[in-house]
């Protein structure tokens, strides 16, 4: 073999030699891993229909929210903690008086055909708040109106309010119009627009299809917005697919219509639990189920001006068990008027435990006993008793007898009296009733002045009508500093004097459960503000996988 043939095959031999060390070592330090990617439809089952997929419109209907919270986008947004951070904003800052909020809008925004999300933006949308004939929430209406407008430049918009008002920001929050497709359009003219069903947004998915069935919409295809400013959607499609009630929708899973239902209801969640590829994610809402004592009618009801009497109300019930047997356990025992959770509740709140010795003696103590071979509370000639005014909702009037049932151990005696939602309301507006049993919805900044405050008795939501000083200079106080610290400071104030009072009883926050198939990947809720909030990580979820390498470290964090 001649000296240059044996250089060869030894040239040969070690690169074989590194090539096999090289392999060894990617072998040992490097690993072929599936990662999400983009691609795939995911479909889901929602009870209801939408009207207007229009932010403007949208406060009464959660089919609309549901797809205005994907296919638009605000100055802020609220995250899980009712806390508002940016959104379309990348910033903004306040003055020290609270007056003046100055937003700074990212660059980068484009509305679904490309045109840029600017200043002219927020002021034609603002313009439609502020018009005296906008058909949305007149409280929403109320607070555009009272503050004045104006472009700084291109990106930066600048409010200036007539007085100081904390929660001003939650109302950032609601989506901006396109004002070149838009613009001479009237508040008046909304619900008329063509645009309600052929949106233009600047949200993470656009609307590709409208499909309408006897004159209803019976689905809607969002696609994919791959410029979004965020962090692009992983799903190429999300198609919503309607139904005419939660229990349908649910049908709609089992039939294979659909990938995903909005919401469990408790008449679905057994079957709910047996369904084998169904995941089920659990959140609280924002709500509170809540009995509103009359306070107003001292004369006819006495004994609820006691304080004893309220704590022992509130003491005699074991609310824990109602949620266990009357929800299936779909809630939370609620401690505070502010939602448990959120960013200004005080978990050091004193509560009340399910305590009927304690709730007797209470009663005793007021002049309220249970006389022997009695099963009512007398003091005198009067008895302890009142009507309890439920819904008719098959939950709510079950909620309000297990509370009557509870009391009437105590020789507390509630007679249940079940009328509709629409007459429900009109007896709460119009403080005709003795107690009453709803839910209230409490979304956003957790300001409890309108329900609580001394000014709101009459014509506001102060429908229990308690008239209590210091906690009305502290919600005060509370709703003009904008310092979030003195804020909470200040609503931890609030909460203690409510548990000492008991103005009202609460029973618990209602639970929302959400069922997505296990083929969807990277499905995550916290807290809840509102049901659209559920598509809040919508953008991380994922039917599609692709392989790649990496590293053995890279590995262990994954």
């Amino acid at each position: 073999m001649s000296r240059t043939l044996r250089w060869q095959v030894l040239l040969i031999l070690c690169g074989m030699a590194l090539a096999g060390i090289l392999l060894t070592y990617l072998a040992l330090t490097y690993v072929v891993v599936q990662v999400p990617a983009v691609g795939g439809t995911y479909v889901e089952g929602v009870a209801g229909t939408p009207h207007y997929i229009n932010p403007l419109l949208s406060a009464y209907n959660e089919a609309d929210q549901d797809l205005c919270a994907l296919v638009f986008s605000g100055l802020t947004r609220f995250n899980s903690r009712g806390e508002v951070e940016p959104d379309l904003a990348r910033s903004w800052d306040v003055s020290i008086d609270g007056l003046i909020y100055v937003f700074h809008l990212r660059g980068n925004a484009r509305w679904h055909d490309g045109t840029p999300v600017t200043a002219d933006d927020v002021l034609f949308t603002v313009g439609l708040l502020q018009d005296p004939d906008y058909p949305g929430p007149a409280d929403v209406g109320a607070v555009w109106r009272a503050l004045r407008a104006e472009k700084v430049d291109t990106y930066t918009v600048r409010f200036i309010l007539a007085e100081p008002y904390a929660p001003f920001l939650d109302f950032t929050t609601v989506g901006l119009l396109p004002s070149h497709l838009l613009t001479g359009t009237r508040a008046a003219d909304l619900p008329e627009l063509e645009f309600n069903l052929q949106p233009v947004g600047s949200g993470p998915f656009e609307v590709q299809e409208v499909d309408i069935t006897d004159g209803e919409v019976s689905s809607v295809l969002l696609a994919r917005n791959a410029s979004y400013y965020g962090s692009p959607p992983l799903l190429d499609y999300l198609r919503f697919r309607f139904y005419s009630s939660s229990a349908a929708a649910f049908r709609a899973y089992e039939a294979g219509e659909v990938e995903g239902v909005s919401q469990i209801t408790l008449e679905s969640l057994p079957r709910a639990r047996q369904a084998a590829d169904l995941e089920l994610y659990s959140a609280q809402m924002a709500q509170t189920a809540v009995v509103f004592l009359n306070l107003g009618r001292p004369e006819e009801l006495p004994f609820f001006q006691q304080v004893e009497v309220r704590q022992a109300l509130l003491y005699g019930l074991d609310r824990q068990g109602l949620v266990e047997r009357q929800l299936d356990g779909q809630g939370v025992v609620a401690h505070s008027p502010i939602v448990a959770g959120t960013w200004a509740y005080d978990d050091q709140v004193p509560q009340y435990g399910y305590d009927p010795a304690r709730a007797a003696a209470l009663l005793d103590g007021a002049g309220w006993p249970l006389l022997a071979g009695m099963s009512t509370r007398l003091q005198g000639t009067r008895t302890l008793s009142f009507t309890l005014l439920a819904s008719a909702d098959a939950l709510q009037t079950a909620v309000a007898q297990e509370v009557a049932r509870q009391w009437g151990e105590l020789g507390v005696r509630a007679t249940v009296v079940v009328t509709s939602p629409v007459a429900l309301r009109q007896a709460l507006e119009g403080r005709n009733y003795q107690a009453l049993l709803i839910t209230l919805a409490l979304p956003g900044d957790p300001d409890p002045y309108p329900f609580w405050h001394q000014t709101q008795i009459a014509a506001g939501q102060n429908y229990a009508g308690w008239d209590h000083r210091r906690a009305s200079e502290v919600l005060e106080a509370a709703r003009v500093i904008v310092d979030p610290q003195r804020r909470r400071g200040l609503y931890q104030e609030f909460q203690t004097i409510f548990a000492q009072e008991v103005p009202a009883i609460l029973l618990y926050h209602p639970v929302y459960t959400y069922g997505v198939d296990r083929r969807v990947y990277g499905v995550q809720i916290g807290p809840l503000m509102r049901p659209a909030d559920r598509l809040a990580t919508v953008n991380r979820w994922h039917v599609a996988w692709r392989r790649t390498i990496i590293s053995q470290s890279e590995a262990g964090t994954h």
